[in-house]
């Protein structure tokens, strides 16, 4: 069983054991057993008006949100795990900056985004990618979350945050000659992070979204925003989605990791993290109990821990 199936039969247990609530939710015009009929069931309690707040001020989309901008029932959202996971931390600087440091060891504290420790759907204070649209949440290159770390020498590190949950991609090819024109004259520039000798390889997913991200983090720093001098890009994939962590489409390697290092002029600034692991110093820490059990029978086990 493939983890997006084993995911699948769990959908019941957690409908009835942590959400309570109903599934047979519509989605793309048919109903499913794993998608909630209230779509704002999807996100923790404890987060959910504030979030529902902060994407509204911020003018920010939510994933397959419809007329009405709210989030999906799709229980599988990677938009909802990431929020479901991270939100939290925006009143939490004593999690957001454990969490940062074992990401980067240098970070002595972290900085305000978005009037919180974590900010979401983070597209850059310009359109520095020259996009056609410079919006958060849909028809930009954004990050799922972002936090600002602070190191010893005054300066900051942006580390931008893509979440992933079951996601997994065939092997159609993006490329168009509108979206060349848009990244390959940054592909080809010599101080780019990227270096590679065939860029329609980079117009596959994952890939295709992993060089619109690390070419956004790149103009940030170089921008200067949010004080920043350097980035780091964390890919927080379920360790259970071995398809996903084995892709490698049009580029040489085993895994996922080796194939996107091998075209980054400074692999080290990749990493992928399991939720669990990005999670774990958040045990140690005060008032957290409820997050993690939710997160924990939610998201991490295999069945559910109804005790």
């Amino acid at each position: 069983m493939n983890y997006r199936d084993r995911e699948k039969t769990k959908a019941k247990e957690i409908l009835d054991h942590v959400i309570r609530a109903a599934g047979n939710g519509e989605f793309d015009g048919r109903h499913y057993d794993f998608v909630l009929e209230d779509g704002l069931l999807n996100l923790w309690d404890g987060i959910r008006e504030d979030a529902l707040d902060y994407f509204r001020e911020n003018g920010i989309t939510w994933w397959r949100g419809g007329p009405e901008n709210k989030p999906t029932g799709h229980l599988f959202s990677s938009q909802v795990a990431c929020l479901n996971h991270l939100y939290w931390l925006r009143a939490r600087k004593d999690a957001a900056l454990a969490i940062a440091r074992q990401i980067h060891p240098g970070i002595v504290d972290i900085d305000e985004i978005d009037s919180g420790y974590v900010g979401f759907e983070v597209v850059g204070k310009d359109n520095y990618l020259g996009e056609r649209a410079h919006s958060r949440g849909a028809n930009a290159t954004a990050f799922d979350a972002v936090i600002i770390g602070k190191k010893e020498s005054g300066e900051n590190c942006l580390i931008a945050i893509e979440w992933k949950y079951t996601e997994v991609y065939d092997s159609t090819c993006l490329y168009k000659p509108a979206r060349a024109e848009i990244y390959d004259h940054f592909l080809d520039d010599e101080n780019g992070p990227i270096e590679v000798s065939d860029k329609t390889a980079l117009y596959y997913e994952p890939f295709y979204q992993l060089m619109r991200q690390i070419l956004l983090s790149w103009k940030i720093v170089e921008a200067g925003d949010y004080g920043c001098d350097e980035y780091l890009h964390v890919h927080v994939i379920p360790k259970e989605n071995r398809k996903l962590l084995e892709t490698t489409e049009k580029l040489p390697g085993k895994t996922l990791t080796d194939a996107w290092r091998g075209v980054l002029k400074e692999p080290e600034r990749y990493r992928i993290v399991d939720p669990q692991e990005l999670l774990r110093p958040a045990k140690k820490l005060p008032a957290s109990k409820a997050i993690l059990r939710y997160l924990e029978n939610r998201y991490w086990r295999s069945m559910i821990n109804c005790g």
